[in-house]
Protein backbone atom coordinates (compact mmCIF):
# COMPACT_ATOMS: atom_id res chain seq x y z
CA UNK A 1 0.00 0.00 0.00
CA UNK A 2 1.19 3.54 -1.01
CA UNK A 3 0.75 5.14 2.30
CA UNK A 4 2.55 2.39 4.17
CA UNK A 5 5.97 3.86 1.79
CA UNK A 6 5.13 6.94 2.32
CA UNK A 7 4.94 7.05 6.43
CA UNK A 8 8.40 5.18 6.30
CA UNK A 9 9.72 7.52 3.68
CA UNK A 10 13.25 8.76 5.71
CA UNK A 11 15.92 11.20 4.81
CA UNK A 12 18.68 8.88 5.46
CA UNK A 13 22.07 10.70 5.05
CA UNK A 14 25.12 10.05 3.48
CA UNK A 15 27.51 9.12 6.31
CA UNK A 16 24.97 6.59 6.85
CA UNK A 17 25.44 4.93 3.99
CA UNK A 18 27.83 1.63 3.58
CA UNK A 19 30.10 1.10 0.65
CA UNK A 20 27.82 -1.23 -1.14
CA UNK A 21 26.92 0.45 -4.50
CA UNK A 22 23.42 0.66 -6.20
CA UNK A 23 22.87 -0.59 -9.24
CA UNK A 24 22.70 1.37 -12.35
CA UNK A 25 19.13 -1.07 -12.88
CA UNK A 26 17.81 0.63 -9.09
CA UNK A 27 18.54 4.10 -10.26
CA UNK A 28 17.14 3.72 -13.43
CA UNK A 29 14.20 2.81 -11.44
CA UNK A 30 14.32 5.71 -9.34
CA UNK A 31 14.75 8.07 -12.32
CA UNK A 32 11.81 5.90 -14.37
CA UNK A 33 9.21 6.60 -10.97
CA UNK A 34 10.65 10.07 -11.07
CA UNK A 35 9.44 10.44 -14.97
CA UNK A 36 5.67 9.95 -13.61
CA UNK A 37 5.53 12.89 -11.71
CA UNK A 38 2.68 15.07 -12.55
CA UNK A 39 3.28 18.68 -14.56
CA UNK A 40 0.52 21.01 -15.95
CA UNK A 41 0.42 21.42 -19.62
CA UNK A 42 2.72 18.09 -19.32
CA UNK A 43 5.78 20.26 -19.42
CA UNK A 44 7.83 17.65 -17.66
CA UNK A 45 10.39 19.91 -16.60
CA UNK A 46 12.53 17.79 -14.12
CA UNK A 47 16.38 17.37 -15.73
CA UNK A 48 18.54 14.93 -14.06
CA UNK A 49 22.40 14.45 -13.86
CA UNK A 50 23.49 11.16 -12.19
CA UNK A 51 26.88 11.18 -10.66
CA UNK A 52 29.34 8.40 -9.42
CA UNK A 53 32.54 6.45 -9.54
CA UNK A 54 35.38 9.21 -9.95
CA UNK A 55 33.12 11.86 -10.41
CA UNK A 56 31.85 11.67 -6.93
CA UNK A 57 34.83 12.94 -5.91
CA UNK A 58 35.54 15.97 -8.63
CA UNK A 59 31.80 17.17 -7.41
CA UNK A 60 33.30 17.39 -3.57
CA UNK A 61 36.82 19.18 -4.69
CA UNK A 62 34.56 21.71 -7.34
CA UNK A 63 31.84 22.18 -4.18
CA UNK A 64 34.65 22.78 -1.85
CA UNK A 65 36.66 25.21 -3.94
CA UNK A 66 33.08 27.35 -3.90
CA UNK A 67 32.92 27.26 -0.92
CA UNK A 68 36.35 28.18 -0.39
CA UNK A 69 36.28 31.39 -2.42
CA UNK A 70 32.90 32.06 -1.46
CA UNK A 71 32.85 31.84 2.42
CA UNK A 72 32.69 35.05 4.46
CA UNK A 73 33.70 32.83 7.48
CA UNK A 74 35.80 29.98 6.01
CA UNK A 75 35.98 26.69 8.68
CA UNK A 76 37.97 23.99 7.45
CA UNK A 77 35.81 21.39 9.31
CA UNK A 78 33.01 22.81 6.72
CA UNK A 79 35.26 22.43 4.16
CA UNK A 80 36.69 18.98 4.49
CA UNK A 81 32.97 18.31 5.12
CA UNK A 82 31.66 19.71 1.53
CA UNK A 83 34.24 17.69 0.06
CA UNK A 84 34.32 14.75 1.37
CA UNK A 85 30.00 14.31 1.48
CA UNK A 86 29.37 13.23 -2.36
CA UNK A 87 32.22 10.10 -2.09
CA UNK A 88 30.46 8.93 0.76
CA UNK A 89 27.19 8.44 -1.62
CA UNK A 90 27.01 5.74 -4.34
CA UNK A 91 25.72 8.20 -6.69
CA UNK A 92 24.29 11.91 -6.65
CA UNK A 93 21.85 12.59 -8.83
CA UNK A 94 21.12 16.33 -9.35
CA UNK A 95 18.07 17.81 -9.41
CA UNK A 96 17.09 20.42 -12.07
CA UNK A 97 14.46 22.27 -13.20
CA UNK A 98 13.94 22.92 -17.34
CA UNK A 99 11.90 25.89 -17.62
CA UNK A 100 9.43 25.51 -20.51
CA UNK A 101 10.77 28.18 -23.51
CA UNK A 102 6.96 29.05 -23.99
CA UNK A 103 6.94 29.87 -20.03
CA UNK A 104 3.44 28.53 -20.60
CA UNK A 105 2.82 27.98 -16.83
CA UNK A 106 4.53 29.56 -14.01
CA UNK A 107 8.31 29.03 -12.96
CA UNK A 108 6.69 28.23 -9.55
CA UNK A 109 4.28 25.40 -11.12
CA UNK A 110 7.54 23.84 -12.74
CA UNK A 111 9.38 23.95 -9.29
CA UNK A 112 6.65 22.15 -7.62
CA UNK A 113 6.20 19.80 -10.61
CA UNK A 114 10.22 19.03 -10.70
CA UNK A 115 9.45 18.19 -6.61
CA UNK A 116 7.20 16.08 -6.80
CA UNK A 117 9.15 14.25 -9.37
CA UNK A 118 11.81 14.26 -6.67
CA UNK A 119 9.44 12.79 -4.50
CA UNK A 120 8.22 10.17 -6.44
CA UNK A 121 12.25 9.36 -6.23
CA UNK A 122 12.37 9.40 -2.92
CA UNK A 123 9.42 7.05 -2.63
CA UNK A 124 11.26 4.42 -4.79
CA UNK A 125 14.50 4.82 -2.26
CA UNK A 126 11.96 3.51 0.30
CA UNK A 127 10.42 0.93 -1.78
CA UNK A 128 13.84 -0.89 -2.53
CA UNK A 129 15.42 -0.71 0.49
CA UNK A 130 17.70 2.56 0.01
CA UNK A 131 18.89 5.47 1.57
CA UNK A 132 17.80 8.77 0.01
CA UNK A 133 18.38 12.59 0.97
CA UNK A 134 17.91 15.54 -0.50
CA UNK A 135 19.96 18.71 -0.21
CA UNK A 136 20.15 21.70 -1.22
CA UNK A 137 22.86 24.08 -0.30
CA UNK A 138 23.43 27.50 -1.27
CA UNK A 139 26.67 26.13 -3.75
CA UNK A 140 23.93 25.16 -5.96
CA UNK A 141 24.13 28.37 -7.80
CA UNK A 142 27.47 27.19 -9.22
CA UNK A 143 26.39 24.06 -10.67
CA UNK A 144 26.30 25.58 -13.89
CA UNK A 145 30.43 25.59 -14.14
CA UNK A 146 30.54 21.95 -12.78
CA UNK A 147 27.75 20.35 -15.29
CA UNK A 148 26.51 20.50 -19.15
CA UNK A 149 23.55 22.44 -18.03
CA UNK A 150 21.30 24.37 -20.32
CA UNK A 151 20.38 28.38 -20.12
CA UNK A 152 16.86 27.39 -18.86
CA UNK A 153 17.68 24.59 -16.39
CA UNK A 154 18.52 25.97 -12.77
CA UNK A 155 19.80 23.58 -9.98
CA UNK A 156 17.42 23.05 -7.40
CA UNK A 157 19.72 20.43 -5.33
CA UNK A 158 21.08 17.15 -5.16
CA UNK A 159 19.61 14.24 -4.10
CA UNK A 160 22.12 11.18 -2.39
CA UNK A 161 21.24 7.45 -2.73
CA UNK A 162 23.59 5.03 -1.12
CA UNK A 163 22.85 1.91 0.58
CA UNK A 164 22.55 1.19 4.45
CA UNK A 165 22.36 -0.78 7.47
CA UNK A 166 20.02 -0.55 9.90
CA UNK A 167 16.69 0.68 10.31
CA UNK A 168 15.59 4.34 9.66
CA UNK A 169 13.73 6.26 12.53
CA UNK A 170 10.11 6.22 13.58
CA UNK A 171 8.11 9.43 11.95
CA UNK A 172 5.76 11.61 13.49
CA UNK A 173 3.52 14.03 12.37
CA UNK A 174 1.28 16.42 14.24
CA UNK A 175 -2.34 15.26 13.36
CA UNK A 176 -3.87 16.13 10.06
CA UNK A 177 -7.07 17.87 11.93
CA UNK A 178 -5.13 20.61 13.06
CA UNK A 179 -3.37 21.50 9.44
CA UNK A 180 -7.34 21.39 7.76
CA UNK A 181 -10.73 23.65 7.93
CA UNK A 182 -13.13 22.00 6.58
CA UNK A 183 -16.04 24.60 4.94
Amino acid sequence: MILKTIKERRSVFPAQYTSDKVTTEQINQLLEAANWAPSHRKTEPWRFYVITDDKLSELGDFLAKAYKESAEAFSEFKFEKIKSKPAQASHVIVICMHRDEKERVPEWEEIAATAMAVQNMWLMTTELGLGGYWSSPSLIEQMPKFLPMTKEEKCLGFFYVGNFEGETPKGDRQPIDDKVTWL
